[in-house]
């Protein structure tokens, strides 16, 4: 027979039940609006393609929806040519597979719609000539996705893994997503190391379960499990999963 007093109890023991608790807690209890009555109007940030005639590229994140909101955002990229009258969307929804056979939506839409209740924060943004040719390159990297038959909520692909594969691919870009965007670390092609996301230093990731990423737009970041704990230099933060960012607010490379 086993005793209670036999079985060892460690940190990693407790952090495991504490976190199993939270997960359980929030699944269980967490009642948010039903997701057909969520708001999903504009959030007042992008312009309106009356009033600008140049081409815009526009990279948004939001909580997702329900308890999984807790835990990480959903992220996604909006563009308009040059005097078009339209936005296109480009993300992945992993509602959409078992449907449609496939993950990636390309779809005219309101580019600052809200995330089922979630308001949207703009991470980047490019107007005019830069918008130009990031655009072309955009729509390259979307029609050759190779996980558009493939959703993973953890760690990844998933509509995360998207966005970062494409800011990584766009030299205009040179943003990254807030830390709690679970499946940014994910790395395209199965890789182990990546330019990171700013293009400004190197990142080791496996499988998104474990690595780091050290550059300027970066910092120093350690992904556990999916994860992300760092420290922003350039300007100062400290960088936490489920938190987000605390400190001063993160802005593209390109503005300084």
């Amino acid at each position: 027979m086993i005793k209670i007093k036999d079985i060892k109890i460690n940190k990693a023991m407790i952090f495991g039940l504490l976190m199993t608790g939270v997960f359980l807690g929030l699944t269980l209890f967490y009642r948010p609006v039903p997701w057909w009555q969520a708001d999903r109007s504009s959030a007042g940030i992008a312009p309106s393609p009356d009033a600008e005639k140049r081409a815009v590229v526009q990279v948004y994140a939001a909580r997702t929806y329900s308890w999984r909101g807790w835990f990480s955002v959903h992220s996604w990229i909006a563009v308009k040519p040059e005097n078009a009258k339209q936005y296109t969307t480009y993300q992945v929804l992993g509602y959409r597979l078992p449907r449609t056979g496939h993950s990636v939506a390309v779809e005219q839409d309101i580019p600052d719609r809200k995330w089922y209740g979630s308001t949207p924060e703009l991470i980047e943004e490019l107007r005019g000539e830069k918008a130009k040719t990031a655009i072309a390159k955009i729509e390259q990297l979307v029609k050759n996705y190779a996980y558009d038959d493939t959703y993973v909520l953890w760690p990844g692909p998933n509509s995360n893994t998207f966005v970062s594969h494409i800011i990584r691919n766009v030299p205009e870009l040179s943003v990254e997503l807030p830390p709690h965007a679970i499946g940014r670390d994910w790395l395209y092609g199965g890789k182990f190391w990546s330019v990171s996301e700013s293009g400004s230093g190197r990142q080791f990731s496996l499988y998104g379960l474990l690595g780091f990423t050290i550059g300027k737009g970066e910092g120093i970041e350690i992904s556990i499990l999916g994860l992300d704990f760092g420290v922003d230099v350039l300007r100062p933060a400290v960088k936490l999963p489920f938190v987000g960012r605390i400190g001063l607010p993160d802005r593209p490379l390109k503005d300084d």
